[in-house]
């Protein structure tokens, strides 16, 4: 083999490993927001079952109690 079919193979070698490298970071990258959204949602729920975790125990209900019949006197 002669040195140009030498380096069009490499450089078809390297174009391809690039274009294979391009999608491989695109792929991650969107697995990657997925994940985020994901974490995302799971920290809302979270925090929605903290709170109502919360205002159904004895001393958050009856705290709520007494706070709304202090707010309505006044």
């Amino acid at each position: 083999m002669d040195n140009s079919t030498v380096v069009t193979l490499l450089t078809v070698t390297v174009i391809l490993l690039s274009v294979v490298i391009i999608a491989l970071l695109t792929a991650v990258t969107l697995v990657l927001v997925k994940i985020k959204r994901i974490a995302k949602t799971v920290d809302e729920i979270t925090q929605n079952v903290a709170a109502a975790t919360e205002w159904f125990s004895p001393m958050g209900f009856f705290s709520n109690l007494v706070h709304k019949s202090r707010k309505t006197r006044k």
